[in-house]
């Protein structure tokens, strides 16, 4: 049976951070709904580039649109095998919807694989499911995972955190490492 994963997202998220993992769980056969809040199947999202160009911070600039395949409202939780949450700006609104935060302490309720990039450590925090949890995130978010209960770890952007069935990264260039732990907390192999 296929694993089905449920990915969390918005308007604005980061462009890497949603169609990099999407794309890269389709390539090994996971079905991948993806769904934001007041979204139906087939509505566009837009997505959002950060990108470091000498600021104290990242710029942003529009990214592509990329196409809810899930109607929002229509999520069963106990049909999924695991939980992607997407960065960008789209976790510091979605984390506001009540649906979201349930969906979020339903998989870590049961248990289940759950990976979180960047910003989207915000849901997790808003979720109240943090405490006593170890993770990464980008370092803006470490003070919001210390209130929230849980330890801020710092790690290179390109490489992940792994605390039970939690991995988590600070950006986008940690894909690799963050996938090659979430494949493993879903129980897939390569070969």
């Amino acid at each position: 049976m296929a694993k089905k994963v449920l990915m969390l997202a918005g308007d604005f998220v980061e462009d890497y951070e949603v169609m990099v993992p999407y794309q890269a769980l389709l390539s090994l056969g996971v079905q991948v709904d993806v769904v934001a809040p007041g979204k139906k199947s087939g509505d566009i999202i837009a997505t959002a580039v950060h990108d470091f160009v000498g600021y104290q911070t990242y710029s942003e600039t529009k990214g592509h649109n990329f196409v809810i395949n899930k109607t929002f409202t229509d999520v069963q939780v106990t049909d999924y095998q695991g939980l992607y949450v997407c960065g960008g700006r789209s976790p510091e609104y979605i984390r506001l919807n009540q649906d979201v935060l349930e969906h979020v302490r339903y998989f870590f309720l049961q248990d289940l694989p759950i990976a979180a990039i960047c910003h989207g450590i915000q849901v997790l925090t808003s979720a109240n499911v943090l405490s006593g949890r170890k993770l990464t995130a980008y370092p803006t978010i470490g003070p919001d995972i210390t209130l929230a209960g849980g330890q801020y770890m710092e790690v290179p952007a390109d490489q992940a955190y792994v605390d039970s069935n939690l991995v988590t990264s600070p950006a986008w260039p940690g894909h690799p490492a963050i996938l090659k732990e979430f494949y493993k907390l879903l129980g897939i192999t390569i070969s």
